[in-house]
């Protein structure tokens, strides 16, 4: 999954994370009422005091997760944005917490808690963001994913038209509307004036610069995909647009550049913030131990199975890294890359079944290539989420981005990691299944309330899932398959301890590249994105992989223990995706009060 980029407040950096597919999540997504717990949809109606505010601040997020009547609003960059928010989430959050003191039912009783601090949270992270920083707004990528989440195969064909609206209202061309690069612009300068605030990092605004013609093009061929640039006013909105986004290039290039930041570093307590966001509850410095530990047992995995591997195809050099440089020449050409990744899925479903691994849901799994402006917004590959309310049978999409985008005055570089046919069985199992497509599909069929979803999300609940089912696929990969696992591995605990070591001034930019690149065994294009992901698109997010696995790989470990020859694999699994995105404590709490006794019973 994938991450997102500095926002003007909490709420909206929280919603356009889980628009961009960093991860989301619904409640009883597709039962109906009559199929709906009482209790989850009690939480459900405690849950709309919070989802109100959000909705009313991004209302593009509120469309993406099925929330009608959204379709043709735009987030709120008016006046007074940041105290309007707060003032908003203080009311949600004093309204839950009165309805806390009177409720008796403990599942409900938990959700509300969970209510309560994602609201309490998003406050702090607010008023740290408005003290510190001059909010710099991507704003043609707000733009691409606000059109984008409406123009798509699987988006109801009576909802598209809604994207010229608000199109014309992102230009303003709706009457008493205002240009979002106007407000945009008005909410950096006022922030500005003050010299405490720091400006954005200079890599970040130079990459924002550099993507504008591919959110553009993006757009446009949107339009014409789905006949939008056939409604009467859509000529005029999209060269309203395309002329706006290149005004607003020029005001940066003029205002914003001159006040950024050459160090990429955020002040301690914002880079702390993020670790909390995304779900870190240790030091930094443990988390960094941990994961340099990983990093050398996991390589040396690498190293006693890579000989295997250069003997099956007659490598000349048995060293992991020659191994994996080999593999990676066995590149599919462009137009092969989906049939090929639809053919593992195929297979890593026969070995869900055959292995009595997890519950596999009756649809049947996406799988595309990414476009050119989705590789410019989201430069990894990633799992896009299915509406999460009102869901009418739209499934998640796993979407293999193919390349990073040309930084400023730069080429695209292509990548070569995942195009390759070793690559596709861990990272099927990753962003496919039994990984985070499995997570949505699993949620959207049975029900989980938006408490255990929506709210309680963040990047170790989710993202722990997905290397834990990298790793309950990857014993019955090919050898092949299994050293990419092993590298993804590697990677992630790579990144555990080179976010923070870059974010605390420990290491280089310079020295994180060669890691990646000599050690993991990364292209030159999946460097660049790491480190710029670490540095500036989502510093502090990486963390969050390793973490979660090592968390969820404990409770595995602690459950076997107690179970011993009850322990149910398939059981187990089940119950985890059933509960939702609850954090790692209180998924411990459930298995051990909930799942063990249960099983215990038998």
């Amino acid at each position: 999954m994938q991450t997102p980029t500095p926002r003007t407040t909490q709420l909206l950096r929280t919603s356009r994370r889980l628009l961009w597919g960093a991860v989301f999540l619904g409640a009883a997504l597709g039962a109906s009422a009559a199929d709906t717990p009482a209790w989850i949809a009690k939480s459900n109606a405690h849950a709309q005091v919070l989802l109100d505010v959000l909705a009313r601040f991004s209302p593009e997020f509120a469309a993406s997760t099925g929330i009608p009547g959204y379709d043709d609003k735009i987030a709120d960059f008016g006046p007074g944005v940041n105290e309007r928010t707060r003032a908003a989430t203080v009311a949600a959050r004093d309204e839950l917490a009165k309805r806390l003191a009177v409720e008796t039912d403990p599942l409900v009783r938990q959700d509300l808690a969970i209510l309560i601090k994602a609201a309490s949270d998003n406050i702090e992270s607010n008023l740290l963001n408005e003290r510190l920083l001059a909010p710099y707004s991507d704003v043609g990528q707000l733009i691409f994913f606000g059109e984008f989440s409406l123009l798509q195969d699987q988006v109801d064909a009576a909802r598209r038209p809604a994207a010229l609206a608000r199109l014309r209202r992102y230009t303003g061309l709706e009457p008493g509307t205002t240009p979002i690069i106007e407000l945009a612009k008005a909410r950096f300068n006022e922030a500005a004036a003050d010299l405490k605030h720091l400006g954005p990092f200079k890599g970040q605004v130079e990459q924002s610069l550099a993507n504008t013609a591919r959110y553009t093009a993006g757009i446009r061929g949107l339009y014409a995909k789905y006949g939008i640039d056939k409604l009467d006013g859509a000529p005029a909105a999209l060269d309203a647009f395309e002329k706006q986004l290149n005004d607003y290039g020029a005001w940066v290039k003029a205002t914003v550049l001159p006040r950024c930041r050459d160090d990429y570093r955020l002040p301690a307590e914002l880079y702390a913030d993020n670790l909390k966001q995304v779900g870190l509850d240790i030091a930094p410095q443990e988390l960094m131990g941990k994961a340099q530990l990983a990093f050398a047992e996991i390589r040396n995995e690498m190293k006693t199975l890579a000989p295997l591997i250069a003997k099956e195809h007659n490598f000349a050099d048995s060293d992991y890294r020659a191994v994996i440089r080999e593999l990676k020449k066995d590149q599919l050409p462009k137009e092969q890359v989906e049939s090929y990744y639809h053919g593992v899925i195929d297979q890593i479903e026969d070995i869900i079944r055959r292995e009595h691994i997890v519950t596999l849901p009756e649809r049947a799994m996406i799988m595309r290539l990414g476009s050119e402006a989705e590789n410019a917004a989201q430069p990894a590959p990633h799992m896009q989420p299915p509406p999460l309310i009102n869901n009418k049978g739209e499934r998640g999409q796993f979407v293999l981005t193919t390349g990073n985008p040309p930084s400023a005055g730069g080429a695209t570089q292509n990548y070569d990691d995942f195009t390759h046919r070793a690559a596709a069985w861990t990272l099927t199992a990753h962003e496919g299944r039994p990984g985070h497509e499995l997570q949505f599909s699993a949620m959207v069929e049975r029900g989980v309330s938006l408490a255990r979803s929506l709210f309680a999300f963040n990047s170790v609940n989710v993202e722990g899932w997905a290397l834990y089912a990298e790793a309950e696929a990857k014993p019955y990969e090919p050898l092949d398959g299994q050293l990419f696992a092993l590298q993804a591995r590697l990677q992630r605990a790579a990144r555990a301890f080179l976010d923070p070591m870059l974010n605390l001034g420990l290491i280089s930019r310079e020295r994180a590249h060669d890691i990646l690149t000599q050690e993991v065994g990364l292209s030159e294009a999946m460097t660049r994105q790491e480190v710029d992901r670490y540095t500036f698109r989502a510093p502090g997010q990486a963390t969050a992989y390793f973490y979660g696995y090592t968390r969820l790989m404990e409770l595995r470990t602690a459950t076997e223990v107690a179970l011993g020859p009850k322990f149910d694999r398939q059981a187990f699994n089940d119950f985890i995706i059933g509960e939702g995105l609850l954090p790692p404590d209180l998924l411990a709490k459930t298995v051990r009060e909930q799942f063990i006794p249960a099983q215990l019973a038998k």
